[in-house]
């Protein structure tokens, strides 16, 4: 098969999953935006918007954490396969998923911890931070699943796989969003009449959702895999799996993989926490502008899957040339991605806006920002795609250094750009905020340009010189 053929055979399913994605949460954030706010004891559609991003926020915050799971997992995974070791593939696995379980026990049992530490940093209304609890204390219990989740998803993509993980993402977000629906605004069909459980539905659906996607990801699992990559597996062979060379390089990448998590949690509670210093208004508005121009990473993301999968396949079956091609048509096709999302965004910012809520205010000032959905892909598509390069090659340490970079950045742009740019007093808090708004938005858009420059620079001494040293 041709080298564009085989990045569309990884990409389109992922996309296709991806697409579900976004979907997901903007329908939380849509199901919120048109509930009743009196029902649910909030002052506006912007509180209860706010309490979904905070509480969005908060599992961000968790299980970005452990985005090795999934990125460890695929990179490896990818090499062995490139180099037929299938009992290889099958102790990563074991590894990964032993790992995510042994971690949503921890997550559980800690939840109330967690939560009291959090909300010493994070600034918001004290509804917004009602609802947000509330939506906590339900969702955690899908903690299992979501993280195991993780670990089957990099293992089917570092198996060359597109097709799994989109069944099983899109399985998952299917159920979300129906489940969601039903839960929180219930059934009015006739002589049927079910009022619903109200904002915990929510949440609710999502732990639902969680579990029907692991239930499927097993399913598959054990239908395509079981044979082919545990076939000759013996006890021994499961005592190794937390030993050895292999493990250690597995450690040791992963506690790469989570500094750089954290690096971009902290951008992400940067954005929350500092759109949330100025009001419900600004954290809504600026929520809901994260939300729509996340929409073109998802897209992209499918590119930098199947340069993941196909860098890190050619890597271990030391091919050079196929190696380079790859490299150079994923970054053709994610630019085309991004030219084609300037356009959908330039020509559908309001439409998207009004989508999200039925808050006139909201969507009224959100009109203001709509140039900046014309940024995020200029400034986004080639840090996405170089971040699926580093991983299939695990050059774990460049992808540390740039998540830490990018923090710096995000902060220096915000901090720089409000004392520069603002020349608003504080104490009118609406124009402020309506300015802050603007720099916060500029500010994410250097973190991802750090991103795209140093990993840019890295890429010959990081990963050929080292992937192919001949």
């Amino acid at each position: 098969m041709s080298v564009n053929g085989n990045i569309l055979r990884l990409a389109v399913p992922s996309i296709l999953a991806n697409i579900t994605v976004p979907l997901v949460g903007m329908a939380d954030l849509a199901i919120a935006g048109h509930m009743d706010a009196s029902v649910s004891g909030a002052v506006s559609g912007a509180t209860l918007i706010g309490g979904v991003a905070i509480g969005t926020m908060l599992f961000d915050l968790l299980y970005w954490n452990f985005g090795f799971l999934r990125i460890g997992t695929g990179g490896l995974t990818a090499q062995a396969c490139g180099r037929g070791d299938m009992k290889e593939c099958a102790r990563v696995l074991m590894r990964s998923a032993g790992i995510a379980l042994a971690c949503a026990v921890c997550l559980i049992a800690f939840q109330w911890l967690f939560l009291k530490a959090a909300f010493l940093v994070v600034d918001c209304t004290p509804q917004v931070r009602s609802l947000a609890e509330r939506y906590f204390f339900i969702r955690i219990w899908a903690a299992p699943a979501t993280l195991s989740l993780m670990a089957f998803k990099g293992w089917f993509i570092g198996m060359q796989d597109g097709v799994s993980p989109m069944i099983t993402d899109m399985t998952v977000n299917a159920v979300n969003v129906a489940s969601s629906i039903i839960l929180a605004l219930g059934v009015h069909a006739g002589s049927v009449s079910w009022p619903g459980l109200g904002f915990p539905g929510i949440a609710a659906g999502t732990v639902i959702a969680q579990y029907t996607g692991l239930f499927t990801a097993v399913s598959i699992f054990l239908v395509r895999y079981r044979r082919r990559v545990f076939h000759g597996f013996r006890q021994e062979n499961v005592a190794s799996v937390f030993s050895g060379t292999e493990c250690r390089k597995f450690f040791g990448m992963n506690s790469d993989l989570f500094i750089r998590s954290m690096c971009f949690i902290g951008i992400y509670i940067g954005f929350t926490m500092i759109a949330a210093h100025y009001g419900d208004l600004i954290l809504a508005c600026g929520s809901i502008l994260m939300k729509i121009m996340m929409l073109f990473s998802y897209f992209t993301d499918g590119f930098a899957y199947a340069g993941e999968a196909l860098s890190g396949r050619y890597i271990g079956a030391d091919d050079a040339g196929a190696f380079r091609r790859t490299v150079k048509y994923v970054f053709i096709w994610s630019m085309a991605i991004a030219a084609l999302f300037m356009v959908i965004y330039a020509a559908s910012g309001s439409m998207l806006l009004e989508m999200m809520t039925s808050d006139s205010v909201v969507v009224s000032l959100g009109r203001q920002y709509l140039p900046w959905l014309l940024v995020m892909p200029l400034a986004g598509c080639a840090a996405f795609t170089w971040d699926g390069i580093y991983v299939g090659a695990t050059a774990s340490g460049s992808m540390r250094n740039a998540g830490v970079l990018a923090l710096v950045g995000f902060f220096a742009a915000y901090f720089i750009g409000t004392s520069i740019c603002i020349s608003v007093p504080e104490d009118s808090s609406p124009a402020y905020g309506t300015a802050a708004l603007h720099v916060l938005l500029a500010a994410y858009c250097v973190h991802l340009l750090v991103r795209t420059v140093y990993l840019s620079c890295r890429y010959r001494t990081e990963i050929l010189a080292k992937a192919f040293p001949s």
